[in-house]
C-alpha cells in the first residue's frame, strides 16, 4: 500500500469540509495545549523550587531544639534547652559532616543615624559562610577570634543595606546599634533572594553566635545546628548518625521521643517535588478531558463522513479497493486529523507558556519529553477514536453502497 498517496488522499477529503475539519481539530488543539502548558508552568515551579532549595546551602542538615511535654502540654519547635554548642562540635566530629556552626537568632531593632529597621539577627560560627555557600562581597566574615571574644561585630544583608544607607554610603566600618549595643559593620553579603518559603534572605544580621547568645538573646543553650555533608548520598547517614550522637549525648532512652528535630535538604525537596507532581498530574488530567472531548468529535465527524460517502465506498470496492484499503483510507484521516490538531495543540501550548510566563511573571518550562508525548497522544488518539468509524466503512456491503443515495 502506498502510504504517501493514502495520505495525500485523507488530506483532500479533509479539505472538502474546512471549517467542519478546523473545528473538530479544535478539541485536540486546546487538550494538547492546555497539557503542555499546565506541564510547563508545573515543571517551571518545580524548578524554581529546586533552585532556592539549593540555594539554602550546601547539601545542608539542620538542627533545631525540639518540641516538649509538660504535663501533657506539648510545646512547640525550639521549646527545649538541651542543645549546645558541645552538641554542635560533637557533630563536627562525625566523618559523613565537612563544616557545621551552632545557631542562635532573635529579633531586633537596628538604628544607623536617623534610620531604623526592625529585622533578625543569626548568631553563627565563621563556617556559616561556607555551609551557605554565602559569600561576602564587600569587606570581610568574622573570624573564629571574634566568635571567642562574643566581638560586637557583624556582617548585613541586602536589605538593611538599603533600608539603613539610604544615600548610597558604604556601611563598611560604620557602627549601628542593634538593641541598643553598638556594633561595627565588617561585611555585606551578596544577594540571596527568596527563600523557599517566601522570606527574604537579605533581610538579615550575621554576627558571631556567642555574641548574640550573650548579649542579645540572653540564653547559655543554642537554638539550632546547621551541617553540611560531605555529599548528597550521605545525607541519610549523617542524619542517622546524628539522631544516635545527640541522644546518647541527651541521655534519652528508648522509649522517649527526641528533644531535636532533623531536616535536610533532601527532605524539603522531596515534599516539594510530591507536591509538584500531585499539583501538575491533576491539572494534567484536568486539561485530559479536552482531548477526550476532541477524541469523540473526530469519531462523530468520521461516522458522518461515512455516511456521507457510502457511494464513494461502494465505487472504490467496485474497482478493486480491499476491506483494509478502505479501513485505511478512513483510519489515516482520522489520525491526520488529530495530528494536525496536535502540532497546532502545541503551537498554542508554547505559546500560552510564554503568555503566562510573560504577564503573570510565572516560570514556565516545557520539557522535550512533553511534546513528544503530546504527538504520540494525538496520533493514539485518532487511531483510537478513529477505529470504529474506519471499520464500519469497511463493512459496507459494495451493492448496497452503491445503491446508497
Amino acid at each position: 500500500m502506498d502510504f504517501s498517496a493514502v495520505f495525500r488522499v485523507a488530506l483532500k477529503a479533509l479539505a472538502r469540509n474546512k471549517l467542519r475539519t478546523i473545528l473538530t481539530m479544535l478539541g485536540i488543539i486546546i487538550g494538547v495545549g492546555a497539557v503542555i502548558c499546565t506541564v510547563a508552568i508545573g515543571e517551571g515551579a518545580s524548578n524554581a523550587v529546586q533552585e532556592q532549595l539549593r540555594s539554602l546551602g550546601d547539601n545542608m542538615i539542620f538542627i533545631s531544639a525540639g518540641s516538649v511535654n509538660s504535663h501533657g502540654v506539648r510545646m512547640g519547635s525550639q521549646a527545649t534547652k538541651t542543645l549546645t554548642v558541645e552538641d554542635a562540635q560533637a557533630i563536627g566530629q562525625i566523618p559523613f559532616i565537612k563544616a557545621v556552626t551552632p545557631g542562635v537568632g532573635t529579633s531586633v531593632q537596628v538604628v544607623y543615624k536617623d534610620q531604623n529597621w526592625y529585622t533578625s539577627i543569626r548568631g553563627n560560627a565563621p563556617s556559616y559562610f561556607e555551609i551557605r555557600e554565602w559569600p561576602v562581597v564587600e569587606g570581610i566574615p568574622f573570624s573564629q577570634r571574634d566568635v571567642e571574644a562574643a566581638a560586637n561585630v557583624c556582617v548585613l544583608g541586602q536589605t538593611i543595606v538599603e533600608n539603613l544607607f539610604v544615600d548610597g554610603e558604604n556601611p563598611i566600618g560604620k557602627m549601628i546599634r542593634i538593641q541598643n549595643i553598638p556594633f561595627r559593620v565588617i561585611g555585606v553579603l551578596a544577594r540571596k533572594g527568596q527563600s523557599p518559603w517566601g522570606h527574604d534572605e537579605d533581610d538579615t544580621i550575621i554576627a558571631p553566635y556567642t555574641t548574640v547568645q550573650k548579649k542579645l538573646a540572653g540564653i547559655s543553650w543554642i537554638q539550632y545546628v546547621m551541617a553540611s555533608a560531605t555529599s548528597v548520598k550521605t545525607i541519610p547517614a549523617a542524619e542517622q548518625q546524628i539522631e544516635a550522637l545527640l541522644r546518647q549525648r541527651h541521655h534519652l532512652r528508648p522509649n522517649e521521643d527526641d528533644d531535636f528535630i532533623i531536616r535536610s535538604t533532601i527532605d524539603i525537596a522531596n515534599a516539594r517535588a510530591q507536591s509538584a507532581r500531585i499539583l501538575t498530574l491533576l491539572l494534567a488530567s484536568i486539561a485530559s478531558v479536552s482531548l477526550l472531548v476532541g477524541g469523540i468529535g473526530i469519531m462523530n465527524i468520521m461516522l458522518v463522513s461515512v455516511t456521507e460517502r457510502t457511494r464513494e465506498i461502494g465505487v472504490r470496492m467496485a474497482v478493486g479497493a480491499t476491506e483494509d484499503d478502505v479501513q485505511m483510507q478512513f483510519l489515516s484521516e482520522a489520525v491526520v486529523l488529530s495530528l494536525l490538531g496536535g502540532a497546532l495543540g502545541i503551537v498554542f501550548g508554547i505559546f500560552g507558556s510564554m503568555l503566562v510566563s510573560g504577564m503573570l511573571h510565572w516560570p514556565t518550562l516545557i520539557p522535550p519529553q512533553a511534546i513528544a508525548i503530546a504527538v504520540l497522544f494525538s496520533a493514539g488518539v485518532g487511531v483510537f477514536f478513529g477505529y470504529y468509524p474506519a471499520r464500519k466503512a469497511a463493512r459496507l456491503d459494495p451493492i448496497e453502497a452503491l445503491r446508497y443515495e
